[in-house]
């Protein structure tokens, strides 16, 4: 870890209560960011502030309301006026064969993930310095075809072609845009959802021979919004333990 790469620097998590966007909140105050954390659920969001410490601020709110991602940004401009960095990272999972979906869930999916990101990069942009980053969270599944989640892969892609074309829209103002593509991680959500048996069969799936680690992804998410990767924009960066690169050797 690079101690102080984020020293006075001001950044913004989306879904930052849990998962991956608390262990990005977690590691970028470890860097000696001032970090604003964003959630739904306030009994959640209040104890990840509190378990986070340090210079955190917790503003609970939808980030697929336009609404609650303005007074996210006026909490963020009273409280430090600017923002240095950004990690697009709320968003929900979908798996359904195509056949199944239906027009709600298709609304429901493609708010959460594209919507979300969309509106909450465009409510931030006035805060943002300058020279600052922005990282969007897809999925390994924008580079895999995964049967029974079109919707979810749909939706995944289409944010990582909106990081492309806003590093180029917001080269005027040396913003860089870039992405990560998380694969199999063992966050709260996926425990919620998949039971040990499908977790271990996914593991066997991947090159590496296990699930990723939340911490995995924020060292990844840290190292794209740093100066350190200030050559890297418009790019999808994979953590997935080789799932999309690879096929696992006992399967050969």
């Amino acid at each position: 870890m690079t101690h102080n790469r984020y020293e006075n620097k001001v950044a913004l998590i989306t879904g930052g209560s849990s998962g991956m966007g608390l262990a990005g909140a977690r590691r970028l105050l470890a860097e000696g960011a001032r970090v604003v954390v964003t959630g739904r659920d306030p009994a959640r969001l209040d104890a990840a502030v509190a378990e986070l410490g340090g210079d955190v601020l917790g503003v609970p709110g939808d980030a697929t309301d336009l609404a609650d991602l303005r007074r996210l940004t006026a909490a963020v401009a009273g409280r430090y006026g600017r923002l240095d960095v950004l990690f697009a990272n709320a968003g929900i999972g979908a798996f359904q064969p195509l056949a199944e979906v239906t027009e709600p869930e298709f609304h429901r999916v493609m708010d959460a993930n594209v919507k979300a990101a969309f509106f909450t990069i465009q409510q931030a942009l006035p805060l943002m310095v300058d020279g600052g980053a922005i990282v969007i969270n897809a999925s390994f599944a924008l580079h895999r075809g995964v049967p029974g989640a079109a919707l979810y892969s749909a939706s995944k892609a289409a944010v990582h072609n909106l990081a492309r074309t806003l590093a180029a829209e917001l080269a005027p103002r040396r913003i860089r845009v870039n992405s990560v593509s998380p694969g199999f991680i063992d966050t709260p959500a996926l425990r919620a959802e998949s039971t040990p048996q499908v977790r271990a069969a996914a593991a066997a799936t991947v090159v590496a021979g296990r699930i990723g680690r939340a911490e995995e992804v924020a060292a990844a998410f840290a190292f794209l919004a740093s100066d350190e990767a200030s050559y890297v924009n418009g790019h999808d960066l994979v953590i997935d333990g080789g799932l999309t690169a690879a096929v696992p050797a006992p399967l050969l």
